[in-house]
């Protein structure tokens, strides 16, 4: 028997929290948009890797429509080869645009990330199964982009093994990388493990000096087993800038996290990273980057992490590589194992300087203030059943060793305003305080 589990909003601040929906897809393979008080407002029957509402301003004002995974490969063996077609589908659950069947190999293989292009355009983090010859003779799960027009065709694209000598590995850290690449070849989360892949959008330093590599069609992306954050150029490929893999040893790292609140500091070891992303224009930090710091366990070779360290999320100057604001359990008055989620997550940056997170490994989504202060919470109660908080990844089984369990796990979520969605959709915003404790 399952032991009891708080589920749905325990703490609701309207006055502080930042008035919006969220949307996000539960284990249970069902997406869905909620209030402030927990009620969920719609839903979609189609789970996404993430699935997330389009801005209208840059899908001709329509409102509520969601890009998500609408069909996968048979026999897939699950993570980043799983996903068959990708789609966009309005807010009455009509399909109005479905790609993958087309795609080389007869596969989206999507995962992980995509985004909706101002030119109409979709950029998606794709695998490509082929052979790169820097690590070997095996096929193996390349992650790379396409960018693919309305009427499917791929107009860009981009591999990562391409490019393995830009970034930054040592001899010894290559080896690491080349022998996991063949050990593994069709291992489920490829050998870099690529999630996320955003445009930088428009900027600050770009707008400062129109040469800068943070030009605003270049794309960020974040290799999570590396602990590499990348930006390409979109017109040669190359990585033109570059955070990780290594960073100057932390005293006391090996044993515990020494956290110095002092501000700004150096960025410091980032390990298993999700989510970094350039903070938009008109929101708190516009220019500088958003990232949400596992650590968890990664790196080639493996990055020394902290015994009783947690997650982190860290605001960094491009510029400067410093950190400029950051959260931890600690500035909620917590110990910092309390916020810890050693895969998935990510954290958005919202227009009254809150900053939504998931700790996806626990099921909660959060709003902290920027001195720290939790001012709304949330733990979904939907679950499914998982492989390491996989849902419905049976195939991930190694025999003997792994079992299925119930996961509440959420990838992302998404913070959305009130006006992308079709009027008169219902919300409350009534104060709420179920907190044990």
């Amino acid at each position: 028997m399952a032991l009891a589990r708080l589920t749905g909003v325990t703490y609701l601040d309207p006055d502080a929290a930042w008035p919006g929906f969220v949307l996000y897809t539960a284990t249970d393979g069902v997406t869905r948009l909620i209030d402030l008080t927990g009620a969920v407002r719609h839903e979609w029957p189609y789970a996404g890797v993430p699935a997330r509402i389009l801005d209208p301003a840059l899908n001709n004002g329509v409102l509520g429509e969601v890009v998500v995974q609408l069909s996968a490969v048979p026999d897939s063996q699950g993570g980043i080869y799983a996903n068959r077609t990708v789609g966009r589908v309005s807010w009455a659950g009509e399909t109005l645009w479905e790609w993958g069947s087309e795609a080389p190999g007869g596969a989206a293989r999507q995962n992980h990330d995509w985004e909706l292009l101002p030119n109409g355009n979709l950029l998606l983090l794709v695998t490509i199964p082929r052979v790169v010859p820097a690590l070997g003779d095996n096929v193996v799960g390349d992650q790379g982009l396409y960018e693919v027009s309305p009427d499917g065709e791929i107009v860009w694209e981009w591999r990562a093994g391409d490019h393995l000598d830009e970034f930054g590995f040592s001899d010894e850290g290559f080896e690491q990388l080349r022998a996991a690449a063949n050990r593994d070849p069709d291992g489920p989360w490829g050998y870099l493990e690529i999630n996320s892949a955003k445009s930088v959008g428009p900027n600050r330093w770009h707008q400062a000096d129109p040469g800068t590599v943070f030009a605003p069609d270049n794309i960020v992306i974040g290799m999570r087993k590396a602990n590499i954050i990348a930006l390409i150029d979109r017109g040669s490929g190359d990585v033109v800038w570059r955070l990780g893999p290594y960073f100057p040893a932390t005293p006391g790292a090996e044993h515990q996290r020494i956290v110095d609140h002092r501000l700004p500091r150096p960025l410091d070891q980032i390990s298993g990273q999700h989510n970094p992303h350039f903070i938009a224009e008109g929101l708190p930090g516009a220019g500088n980057l958003l990232i949400f710091d596992n650590q968890g366990g990664a790196g080639y070779p493996p990055a020394p992490l902290g015994i009783y360290a947690g997650s982190r999320v860290l605001e960094v100057d491009p510029l400067t590589r410093e950190i400029v604001w950051q959260y931890t359990a600690e500035d909620s008055g917590q110990p910092p194992w309390t916020f810890f989620s050693s895969f998935v997550s990510n954290a958005q940056r919202l227009p009254n300087g809150n900053t939504l997170i998931t700790e996806g490994m626990q099921g909660r989504l959060f709003q902290v203030t920027p001195d720290g202060r939790i001012v709304w919470e949330y733990l979904t109660p939907y679950a499914g059943k998982g492989v390491a908080g996989e849902p419905e990844v049976t195939t991930l089984r190694v025999p003997g060793v792994d079992r299925l369990t119930d996961t509440h796990m959420i990838y992302r979520s998404q913070a959305v305003p009130f006006d992308w969605v079709p009027p008169g959709t219902p919300h409350a915003e009534t104060p709420i305080d179920r907190r044990v404790g």
